[in-house]
């Protein structure tokens, strides 16, 4: 009769735990690629209360556009809308509908947070489409009640005319929020700027990170710790901070050495970083044509953008990421 029931209690463990884990999903690779230009980049990721989903926001590029001079392909569009009930499978949904668009506008590089029930975005603006980099951009607060439809609040008065990718953060202890953004006119260094009420700014005029080169900061708290993951164009810098002003690089990038999942065999780009259930996970996006063999040609295989996902680890005070792992999810949790 023991015998009996240490079988059946055995087999019950089995099959719970075979239950379990029949509900996790392998995280497609690539996670998410735009249906209409195929050119999704420098996603963010928030839960929308109202509709119980994860929207997916990102930046579009016209790559499979023809006939498009210099870098306007990279201008032109609005927003796209990527949308998950799980945060496992996404779905194309729209463009978001920004009451801010002068003639021949370029949308870019949204950060989109929620504070008591109005989520903000802090919009990169390009005021036109052009074919080179030498043109005014800078950031304009918007904001929503169901992460479709924004009103434009205001154009924030940042270090220069030329300032793009914000990211906001809450500080403790209900200081307020800090913005971080990318001023291009300082070398492209990280500035930053604070507010009281997300409406109100007030600017720094301070280089926090100007080591190297990047763009995209992404601002998070995990293991006690605050981190800064930019874009360097060779992967992805990570700084450490204990007061969120004075931040130390760590010596190896992440997400630089090529991934062998389909549309991963590059190095990655502008990412967010979700941390769920004490679990930290990085949005990326990919330019999987732009391989070696590939220098020098400008065409729709080089432009095409996709994105991914991966989990962050945490190893010996550093973060690494092994892109290379089957990721199981059931669901992220919100």
């Amino acid at each position: 009769m023991k015998q009996f029931l240490l079988f059946y209690l055995l087999l019950s463990s089995i099959s719970a735990f075979a239950q379990q884990n029949s509900k996790l999903q392998l995280m497609e690779k690539p996670l998410f690629r735009d249906p209409v230009y195929d050119g999704a980049a420098d996603p963010v990721v928030i839960w929308n209360k109202g509709e119980k989903k994860w929207f997916m926001f990102y930046t579009n590029r016209r790559a499979n556009v023809k006939n498009l001079d210099g870098v306007s392909w990279v201008h032109g569009t609005r927003i796209g809308i990527a949308t998950s009930k799980d945060g496992v499978k996404w779905k194309y949904r729209d463009t978001c509908d920004i009451q801010y668009r002068l003639t021949d506008y370029t949308h870019w590089a949204p950060e989109v947070i929620e504070n008591r029930g109005i989520y903000h975005m802090y919009l990169t603006y390009v005021p036109g489409v052009f074919k080179d980099w030498r043109h005014p951009r800078y950031i304009v607060h918007l904001t929503s009640k169901n992460l479709i439809n924004w009103k434009f609040e205001s154009k924030l008065n940042l270090a220069s005319d030329r300032c793009i990718d914000a990211c906001v953060f809450k500080l403790p202890d209900n200081q307020g929020w800090r913005m971080y953004y990318n001023n291009e006119m300082a070398g492209k260094s990280i500035y930053y700027a604070d507010s009281k009420d997300l409406y109100h700014w007030e600017d720094s005029g301070k280089k926090i990170i100007g080591d190297k080169g990047c763009e995209g900061p992404k601002v998070f708290y995990w293991k006690n710790t605050y981190w800064m993951i930019v874009d360097n164009w060779k992967g992805l810098g990570v700084y450490t901070s204990n007061d969120l002003l004075t931040w130390k690089r760590q010596e190896k990038n992440i997400l630089q050495e090529p991934g062998k999942g389909v549309d991963d065999g590059v190095m990655g780009g502008h990412c967010d970083v979700i941390v769920n259930d004490d679990r930290a996970f990085i949005y990326y996006f990919t330019h999987p044509g732009k391989t070696p063999e590939n220098k020098g040609i400008d065409d729709y295989s080089t432009r095409r953008s996709s994105i991914q996902m991966a989990e962050l680890k945490y190893e010996n005070g550093e973060i690494t990421c092994d892109r290379n792992k089957d990721l199981y999810l059931k669901e992220l949790k919100h």
